[in-house]
């Protein structure tokens, strides 16, 4: 047993060895508004389950950690470990800031993901895809079990130690934050953080570009796109996506209905010749 897990009272790493393997259902169902989010509650189960007696807290918990979540998988359980202290001292104290939990959770996931991404997918995978080819050239059948064992046995390892490194580190600095009153600005940061998040999401992920044009004796007179662009580049997805939001906030319209909507909707500019 190493000394990041020793530190933990043993009952604690039970719990966290059951969000460990539970973590492996990550994305077992994934949804374009959730994505791992229903990965993720189910990941955090045991803890909630044991921190909460109260049902009204437990489902206020269980709904919490029902909202998007995206993230390099074997990064993602550091998140979790850091998630499950955090829910911890909730469960402890009348004044914690319920909001900084998912704040936390939306800051961590794109620094992760960068670094997940790079160190498995950008350095890993062609280590191990290059051994293993190298091998496979020679005949040898065993070329694409060796390629799994490269790549995944550093992924279970840091998924498995990354579990307890998070937990470590919230439950050892989130009383700290709150002695010093540091943590009001961390929920600030991570929030600010967050929301940098999202916004670059969107322009990555929400496309309209127009085909309207204006002629006049063969020559194009007025370009829609272009002029769009002139005002607010991307202000069309821009414009889409915060009504998607008053829509599911203020006016509680259901998320399958608005995507059925852009559905449609794509598919009579399309038919229009608009986009």
């Amino acid at each position: 047993m190493s000394n990041l897990t020793k530190e933990i009272p043993k009952e604690e790493r039970v719990l966290l060895r059951k969000i460990f393997w539970r973590s492996f259902t990550l994305y077992s169902s994934v949804s374009p508004a959730k994505q791992g989010g229903s990965g993720f509650c189910y990941s955090m189960m045991p803890f909630i389950n044991k921190l909460y007696n109260n049902p009204e807290d437990k489902k206020e918990a269980l709904s919490r950690h029902m909202s998007y979540f995206s993230a390099t998988i074997p990064m993602s359980t550091f998140i979790m470990g850091l998630t499950a202290s955090m829910e911890k001292e909730n469960s402890m104290r009348e004044d914690f800031d319920t909001t900084s939990i998912n704040a936390v959770k939306s800051s961590l996931m794109g620094p992760l993901s960068g670094i997940g991404d790079s160190i498995f997918w950008g350095v890993i995978r062609v280590i191990a895809a290059g051994v293993a080819v190298s091998i496979g050239q020679s005949g040898n059948v065993l070329a694409p079990i060796i390629f799994l064992l490269l790549f995944n046995i550093p992924a279970v390892v840091i998924k498995y130690y990354g579990t307890f490194l998070g937990y470590s580190l919230g439950a050892k600095y989130i009383e700290k934050l709150y002695a010093s009153g540091l943590i009001n600005i961390l929920t600030k940061a991570a929030s600010i953080v967050g929301l940098i998040m999202v916004g670059g999401m969107t322009s990555q992920m929400v496309n309209f570009k127009t085909t309207v044009q204006f002629k006049m004796g063969g020559t194009s007179v007025l370009n829609l796109q272009n002029m769009l662009d002139q005002i607010f580049v991307g202000i069309i997805p821009l414009g889409l996506t915060l009504l998607c939001f008053y829509l599911m906030k203020n006016k509680k319209v259901s998320i399958n209905i608005l995507l059925i909507a852009i559905i449609i909707l794509g598919i009579l500019l399309s038919a229009l010749g608009i986009a």
